[in-house]
């Protein structure tokens, strides 16, 4: 008897370039399991990958790094530095890790990744001054310390809404109490209110009714 087998793909690993993905059954695995992985096989994104990050780097150099699937020699590497308005040079290295050193200027590099002579990946780099580094560095102190205030008032503020949570919640006989005499208590005020209002228009008519007897006796005699 024939076993249907259905399969499936998982995510790439890389949104550009090369990398790997696995292969799901998901039909006619064995036992009772309702999946399982066959095999990981290589996938491809687009081939520009914009710019990259060094792997490491130090006041003085810099190591970049190609975008590859190992093993790492099954592919050719084509290193360039690129100059503004001008051609690349390629440069000789020819393997995935390119170590260079700091100049007086910044510097870019891009590294095309091939297999079978057609480019899959495309990567570039830019390599800072000694002085810049020392600028950036400089500068994620104070950015690091904000973020570090901002998630702490946020951890706190969290734990201060979960601790009055969990408080209502145990002491729910109590806080309900409290908000049915508070209720009772606005409502209590807003009938004495209302009362005082009501006693203050008829007192007001009640001074007003003489006035305009007075006024029509007045007028009576005149006549």
């Amino acid at each position: 008897m024939k076993v249907v087998r259905e399969v499936e793909y998982g995510m790439c690993t890389v949104t550009c370039g090369v990398g790997i993905r696995e292969v799901i059954l998901t039909k006619g695995c064995p036992g009772s399991e309702s999946k399982c992985v066959v095999r990981v096989e290589e996938c491809r994104g687009p081939v520009d990958c914009g710019w990259g990050k060094p792997i490491s780097e130090s006041l003085d150099s810099v190591r970049l790094e190609c975008v590859h699937t190992p093993p790492e020699n099954r592919f050719k590497y084509v290193w360039k530095h690129i100059r503004p308005e001008q051609q690349p040079i390629i440069l000789p290295n020819d393997s995935a890790v390119l170590e260079v050193h700091r100049q007086i200027h910044p510097s870019a590099f891009e590294c095309d990744t091939l297999d079978n002579n057609e480019i899959v990946a495309s990567v570039r780099f830019t390599v800072y001054t000694s002085n810049e580094l020392q600028m950036q560095r400089s500068r994620r102190p104070d950015t690091d310390a904000v973020l570090v205030f901002v998630l702490t008032i946020g951890v706190v503020m969290c734990i201060f809404v979960i601790f009055v949570l969990i408080f209502i919640i145990i002491n729910w006989a109590a806080v309900k109490t409290f908000w049915e005499a508070k209720v009772s208590a606005t409502e209590v005020h807003s009938e004495l209110t209302s009362v005082k209002h009501r006693q203050s228009s008829s007192f007001q008519q009640s001074t007003v009714e003489p006035h305009r007897r007075e006024d029509d006796a007045a007028s009576e005699w005149n006549e």
